[in-house]
């Protein structure tokens, strides 16, 4: 029985300076058990729910800047109304995904690539350099009224991409940076081809 005791309370004693020693090499020079500090801890449940290929080259981005008023019109009472200062971000992309072999065509001194069409990949807002810069007669619609005014921007980031023609400058960048590189690797000469009735379409 007593071989017991002095195993629990060398075990006891063993812990005790692991956490010395633990605390002496973190800087604390107070073990954790009889320090009086609160500490947070994490408890994570995190699920993987999906794995998705990627392909898709980006190769331009836009970046914006934009001030939006969003208001609430209401009849009898003045109308609620919030201003924010908004930066986001638009991404011309192609999906190489797409590319099969019966669209490559390899001659003998020239290599013809049908490449897909250019896609509006990306269009957000980047919160964290967001604000909100003002609101007015907001009181409990302030929320609302935030939420609208990020959903229109969002929107109007990709109208504004599009209308500044992301699309037509992801064509000129992937023949700038794909074709150089396909040169190299096949030792002939590359040729891009875009489809013709690509949807390189403006939002109204």
């Amino acid at each position: 029985m007593r071989w017991i005791v002095r195993l629990l309370v060398l075990i006891l004693l063993l812990a005790g300076l692991q956490s010395i020693w633990s605390n002496f090499r973190a800087g604390n020079w107070v073990p954790d058990w009889l320090s009086s500090t609160e500490k947070s801890e994490t408890t994570h449940a995190l699920v993987l729910q999906e794995i998705s290929a990627m392909g898709k080259l980006e190769l331009v981005k836009y970046n914006f800047k934009d001030v939006v008023e969003q208001q609430i019109t209401k009849m009898w009472l003045p109308n609620a109304k919030a201003i924010l200062i908004v930066q986001g971000e638009a991404i011309g992309c192609i999906d190489l995904t797409k590319v099969e072999i019966a669209d490559i065509t390899s001659e003998a001194e020239t290599l013809v690539v049908n490449m897909p069409e250019p896609e509006l990949c990306v269009f957000k807002i980047d919160h964290s350099k967001s604000r909100v810069y003002n609101t007015e007669y907001a009181f409990n619609e302030e929320a609302k009224l935030v939420q609208e005014a990020y959903k229109q921007a969002e929107k109007q980031i990709q109208r504004s991409a599009l209308d500044m023609g992301i699309l037509e400058q992801t064509q000129i960048n992937a023949r700038k940076i794909l074709t150089p590189v396909l040169e190299k690797a096949s030792g002939k000469k590359v040729i891009l081809k875009f489809p013709l009735n690509a949807k390189i379409e403006k939002l109204r």
